[in-house]
């Protein structure tokens, strides 16, 4: 048997049937939410980066409400039904101490939104300080989890440098 395999990365999602796919990312504080209808063999996994927009020219598929919005319409349209939907939700790692816990916020936003959307949660592995190796089958729900210390680039950020005379430099 052929096995076809998707990466995705921060914004992208990914959804399929059967198992024949398998579906992997690379987490540090972004969170992936893996949904699957168990009676049509229907899944797909999302990455998400923010758990709200940070401003009106961000990019949307980075939030978590339309990561979650736009996989769960992708899998209907492929036959699933929305009451029928197991979650299984990883990520959300403190990757650098002392700055804003960007990943416990989107922990939060993923467990409050399968909470509030009536979404059963199977499992979890949230928190902590380390990046996720993450492979979904989407037609049965099985995951695998690969802890690593390996450094995850989860966003280009761009600072400014100063030259000490007012003039900022990117």
């Amino acid at each position: 048997m052929t096995r076809q395999h998707v990466h995705i990365t921060q914004g992208e999602h990914a959804t399929g049937t059967g198992s024949d796919l398998v579906i992997s990312t690379l987490l540090g504080s972004c969170v992936a939410c893996c949904l699957w209808d168990p009676t049509v063999d229907v899944g797909g996994m999302n990455h998400m980066l923010l758990a709200h927009t940070p401003g009106r020219n961000a990019h949307r598929t980075l939030s978590g409400i339309n990561a979650m919005e736009l996989l769960i319409n992708d899998l209907v349209k492929l036959g699933a039904a929305r009451n029928r939907l197991r979650a299984k939700a990883f990520g959300g790692a403190c990757m650098i101490s002392g700055l804003s816990d960007i990943g416990a916020q989107n922990a939060e936003f993923t467990l409050q939104y399968l909470k509030q959307e009536s979404i059963p949660l199977v499992t979890h592995s949230l928190g902590g300080s380390m990046a996720r190796n993450i492979r979904f089958w989407p037609g049965t729900g099985r995951v695998m989890q690969k802890i690593t210390d390996a450094a995850v680039s989860e966003a280009d950020v761009i600072v400014p440098i100063s030259n000490g005379n007012g003039l900022e430099l990117f």
